[in-house]
This record gives structure tokens, sequence and C-alpha cells, in this order.
């Protein structure tokens, strides 16, 4: 619940930037010297593509913890098996342990979006973001039914 608070509070925090970068822009090309409309509409362009971006995000956030519930309703979620240091951290060899066994699910189901789920989070889990939103992304394509490319 903390982090979805806390997601709530920074998208609302970027909107309201977006809106007041906006207004700048808006007033860069109300001036109407060529210069300040231009640099007025290069402005505009940061909150058009900033929100795109968080708009585009939520989509994937809302989509993984749909995935998670439906899982979660199965049976499926992964067990929280990973060793931890006295500060609370993951192991790194038991994260690599885990990330194994799930890499290994996942070449023999290629086409089940659990599998690809489980995959996603030993990526997060050995601390590799990139890969492991790539896998979360190909759960929620194979799960909505699209076609996907080899990852």
């Amino acid at each position: 619940m903390r982090a979805k608070i806390t997601y709530v509070i920074t998208a609302a925090v970027l909107v309201f930037y977006f809106a007041l970068v906006g207004s700048r822009g808006v007033l860069l090309i109300e001036t109407g010297t060529p210069l300040t409309v231009a640099f007025g509409a290069a402005v505009l362009v940061l909150p058009v593509i900033g929100l795109w971006f968080l708009w585009k995000n939520t989509q994937f956030v809302r989509k993984a913890n749909q995935l998670a519930a439906e899982l979660d309703a199965e049976g499926g979620l992964p067990a929280d098996e990973l060793r931890r240091t006295p500060s609370g951290r993951i192991d790194r060899d038991s994260a690599d342990e885990v990330f194994a066994r799930r890499k290994a699910e996942t070449e023999a189901a290629p086409g089940d979006w659990r599998s690809w789920f489980r995959l996603a989070v030993a990526y997060h889990d050995a601390r590799d973001t990139p890969r492991a939103r790539k896998a979360m992304q190909r759960a929620i394509a194979l799960h909505d039914g699209k076609r996907t490319e080899t990852v």
C-alpha cells in the first residue's frame, strides 16, 4: 500500500510540474516574437512527452498488478525463498539460484505468461531491472493474447 501512495503522490507532483511547464510554454508563445514562439513550442513538447511516459508507466504497473492478483488467486505467486543478509538485503547467490530455476521453467514453457511473470520477479530480485521489465512486458503480452517476438 505504501508503494501505491508513493506512486500516486509522485504522479500528482509530476502532473503539477507538467502543468506549470506547459503554462510557461503558453506564456512564451503568447509573447509573439519568433524566438519566444519557438522556445514556447519546444517547452510544450516536454510536458507532452512526460505525460505520455507517465501514462504508459501507469498502464504497465496496473497490468502487472492485475497479473499478480490473478496468479495469487491461482496460488502461483513465487514464494520468497531467498536468503537475506543481516541488514535484510537479498543474498546475491540465493537470487542467482532462484533465477536459474525460473529461467529453466520459462525455457520449458515459453508461451506461459505465469513462467514469464515469475522470471520477471527473479530478474527483479537479481537487481536486473531492464530485463525484469522486458520479462513482465512479455508476460502481459502473453496474458493478453498478443503475439510477441522472441526475447
